[in-house]
């Protein structure tokens, strides 16, 4: 069957474009087993693709075959942003709202739908693609790898529960989520710019983020509540949006803070809420201070740890010179890409903290795949571990050099769905 291959224009009102637009958001509800869409929703979704200049693909079937009509059988998104890949502000191509029909997998849709993006990104001079997955065993096709693991937590809140010798010189304060947005925003900007690995908000996150709009539930949200936190002088330096729950709970949505003083003011904030026996995150920071704080450590326990942000390099120099590195060296590197974007050999040396990445024909030290290099690129896991899962090839020697170059100490860190 030819399939009918288009590009949405979100901002085109003709009647017939309307109809389309509505049918490629239908489908979507439908590929994630959502509810059929009300206008509400779809004014939303329309005014925040048209904020972040979204990118709307799909497949239709053609005119005239049975099930023919504005609903298309496979949908496909992506818009522009920023990685924070730790010397820089990386653009990053974010990837959205894939699905394909049940009735219509195998047919090569999500391969022509990706391929064109990808090819787009490379055009348009975009280094590095994105996306959360819903499932893990897409997508290393295409040469995306996860690239940082989320962590969830419950930290157990009963009597008892205490910091071994925390002063917060600020003060925390309840504020309503549309007026704390004044406040969350600048502070997740300050936090983009100095976090590694964080990627930056898409439009959505403000409907989210002040209760305006829940897109699970399609109105309003009336569970959220914001808190931030000041510091000494009064400036706010962090922010917590959460939702209480049943069994005396507290399910934190989003955390930030720009300092420890301010992280844990926030724990011992929830925690000490009247009657909460529990808090939950499921972002849970890597170099959050909680448990070497707490009288007894053992209050934090680890409830799922998942892959989270999956990467895609599209411009190996570029990519690289855009991350420190932990130590001199050279290595060069044999990336193997089925699609041929990444695909090459590199030198790459460091010094100081940043590299110099060209093409050659020198004889490769390591050699991996596309995707083994996306899960390398914010050192979420070591390059020994992938060595041994058969995941690169290299001299044990070769191996420990491009570790020692590559490995970093500071944790890489995203808050960012999409």
């Amino acid at each position: 069957m030819d399939y009918d291959f288009a590009i949405l224009d979100f901002s085109d009102d003709l009647e017939d474009a309307v109809a389309r637009r509505r049918g490629w958001i239908g489908s979507v509800l439908r590929g994630f087993r959502e509810d059929r869409p009300e206008d509400e929703l779809i004014d939303r979704w329309v005014r925040h693709y048209r904020a972040d200049h979204v990118i709307v693909r799909g497949a239709w079937l053609p005119e005239g075959e049975f099930g023919a009509g504005p609903m298309p059988v496979a949908t496909y998104a992506s818009f522009d942003k920023t990685l924070n890949a730790g010397r820089e502000l990386l653009p990053l191509r974010m990837i959205t709202d894939v699905t394909t029909s049940a009735t219509h997998r195998r047919k090569g849709l999500l391969r022509r739908l990706i391929e064109d993006d990808l090819t787009d990104a490379v055009a348009a001079g975009v280094p590095m693609a994105a996306l959360t997955a819903s499932e893990a065993t897409i997508y290393g096709r295409w040469g995306f790898g996860p690239a940082t693991l989320r962590t969830g937590v419950e930290v157990d809140t009963t009597p008892g529960f205490a910091l071994r010798s925390f002063t917060d010189t600020g003060r925390v304060e309840l504020v309503e989520p549309a007026e704390a947005w004044q406040y969350v925003k600048p502070v997740f900007d300050t936090f983009h710019a100095r976090q590694r690995g964080s990627v930056e908000w898409p439009s959505p996150y403000e409907d989210m983020h002040t209760g305006a709009f829940d897109f699970n539930s399609g109105g309003a949200n009336k569970k959220i509540r914001a808190a931030v936190h000041l510091d000494a002088s009064g400036q706010v330096d962090g922010f917590v949006l959460f939702k209480h729950g049943e069994d005396y709970s507290i399910k934190i949505d989003e955390m930030v803070a720009l300092t420890p003083e301010a992280q844990l003011a926030f724990w011992s904030f929830l925690a000490h809420t009247d009657r909460i026996k529990k808090v939950t995150f499921n972002l849970f920071h890597p170099d959050d201070p909680l448990v070497w704080a707490l009288t007894d450590m053992n209050r934090v326990k680890t409830t799922e740890i998942e892959e989270f942000l999956w990467l895609r390099l599209l411009d190996v120099p570029r990519c690289l010179v855009a991350r420190p590195w932990a130590a001199d060296g050279t290595v060069v590197l044999e990336v193997d890409d089925a699609q041929g974007h990444a695909a090459g050999r590199f030198e790459v040396t460091t010094r100081d903290g940043a590299a110099e990445v060209s093409p050659t024909d020198a004889p490769a030290d390591v050699r991996l795949s596309a995707e083994t290099l996306a899960s390398l690129y914010l050192s979420a896991v070591e390059v020994a571990r992938l060595h041994h899962a058969g995941r690169l090839e290299g001299t044990d020697e070769a191996v420990a050099r491009l570790a020692a170059m590559a490995e970093l100490s500071e944790p890489a860190y995203n808050l960012t769905g999409f």
